[in-house]
């Protein structure tokens, strides 16, 4: 039975992350996230729901993810219902669209930004 489990994998429920998600969803948010940003980092994750990749990133990055509410806070911007919150973002902050996209924001400023493979890749640790 072991070996059968090894190769299709096990019908047992697997514990599921939850992360403190804030969902990015009035392009006023950005005015707070900017402000707060001066005493916590705000991290803006940008997803295309309608991607594979995009998908398969989140995923990864639920699965790694190192803080709590305390330490940072996480915002979920759904590209395909607000575009113009991403356009938006690009042109205050100064980065490029790119999906999937991770903004890290401290004092103001994006300090860090990753798309695709590359957020998984960050070392989020050094950001408190």
């Amino acid at each position: 039975m072991g070996f059968l489990k090894n190769i299709f994998g096990s019908s047992e429920p697997k514990d599921e992350k939850v992360l403190p998600w804030i969902f990015l969803d009035d392009i006023q948010q950005l005015d707070f996230i900017e402000e707060k940003s001066k005493t916590k980092p705000q991290l803006i994750f940008k997803h295309s729901t309608r991607c594979g990749i995009s998908r398969m990133v989140m995923r990864q990055f639920e699965a790694q993810y190192p803080f709590s509410s305390d330490n940072v806070d996480l915002y979920y911007l759904d590209l395909l219902t607000y575009r113009d919150i991403s356009n938006a973002i690009a042109q205050r902050f100064g980065v490029f669209h790119e999906s999937p996209q991770l903004l890290v924001v401290k004092n103001g400023v994006v300090v860090t930004a990753a798309s695709h493979g590359a957020i998984n890749d960050l070392d989020l640790n050094t950001l408190t």
